[in-house]
């Protein structure tokens, strides 16, 4: 608390004056201030509450700090730093709010590839009506095929219920599959997602991996980032892949061995991918992918929206209740698995 006996709350973020009002109307127990892009130095000393982006103190700068809630989802830049490593400083992040989003990303580039608009659009740019387009422009019942999500949270849930509305087939890989319903403490937003964990027909752990690509149309990989899950997609599970399938990443980089997909994708082991992130970010201009026929390319924003910061401030209201409350926050870090 601060001399006032108020939380002292900063938020490192360039949320509008109409998100800081509603921030604000949570509690009057809450002395909330706005610092971007940087925080000034003398700020951090009576710090309780952090919401930030890319701003971190050192620990000894912010002797009060007890929360930090995150921008984004994903855990493992964040781990990086001193500060979120202290067992005293409970950390949140921003998963579940892009679910929806990426997981209309992934159904569509499921359903470009499926049609072949890549195809379409260098016909478009050649001005080139094809011979036997009905022949060649064929594509198969989505009903028809299935797709594998690798990770059941937030993202892969909402992935499955779409699929599941097309009647595709869905697997799923878990950490836990003795527990396939989605856990209290993570946040998704109403009416998204398989809360239960109905809807995949089959649920593999991560060691079977391999076994559950064997069955998939579409690999869609929505796991964190972390020491267990670096090049999780490896030359094996590439390997175990139909030859027609199509690899689907939204997670992390870090999580498909890039060399070992670059190899598969040019010797057409696997039919293409559709890549949001890398494991260097920008994408070098010299990476062997974006020269690829079969890969569909884009610069890490398949989580993005007009409305991601009042998506991010919503579930950060719901902590901020939760805190005052003395409550038990939602998405809070589990240094023991890495997110």
């Amino acid at each position: 608390m601060t001399d006032n006996n108020k939380i002292k709350v900063v938020v490192a973020m360039d949320f509008s004056d109409e998100i800081m009002t509603q921030l604000r109307a949570v509690s009057p127990n809450l002395e909330i201030v706005r610092h971007f892009p940087e925080v000034p130095p003398a700020a951090w000393a009576d710090t309780e509450v952090l919401y930030t982006l890319r701003q971190y103190p050192q620990p000894e700068e912010a002797p009060r700090l007890r929360w930090i809630q995150l921008h984004f989802a994903g855990m493992d830049r964040a781990l990086r730093q001193p500060i979120v490593q202290a067992e005293d400083v409970t950390v949140t992040s921003a998963s579940g709010i892009h679910a929806q989003q990426m997981a209309n990303y992934s159904l569509m580039v499921m359903l470009a590839f499926n049609f072949q608009l890549p195809r379409w659009l260098k016909d478009q740019q050649r001005s080139h009506w094809p011979e036997n387009p009905y022949q060649l422009y064929a594509p198969i019942d989505m009903a028809a095929q299935t797709v594998g999500i690798v990770g059941y949270g937030s993202i892969g849930r909402e992935v499955a219920r779409l699929a599941n509305a097309l009647g595709m087939r869905v697997l799923a890989t878990k950490r836990n599959i003795k527990h396939p319903a989605e856990s209290e403490s993570d946040y998704s937003p109403p009416g998204t997602g398989d809360p239960t964990g109905e809807i995949p027909e089959r649920l593999y752990p991560a060691e079977a991996l391999s076994n559950m690509a064997a069955h998939c149309d579409y690999l869609v990989v929505t796991t964190p980032l972390t020491e267990a899950t670096y090049h999780l997609i490896n030359e094996r599970v590439l390997s175990a892949m139909k030859p027609n399938a199509i690899l689907i990443n939204v997670a992390r980089g870090g999580v498909v061995d890039e060399k070992a997909l670059v190899t598969a994708l040019s010797s057409e082991q696997i039919r293409g991918a559709a890549l949001d992130v890398f494991e260097e970010e920008p994408l070098p201009t010299t990476s062997p992918l974006w020269q690829m026929d079969n890969v569909i390319i884009s610069p890490h924003v398949s989580g993005n929206s007009s409305t991601y910061h009042e998506k991010a401030a919503a579930l950060f209201i719901e902590n901020l209740r939760r805190y005052v409350e003395n409550r038990p926050l939602l998405n809070q870090l589990q240094r023991e698995v890495g997110y």
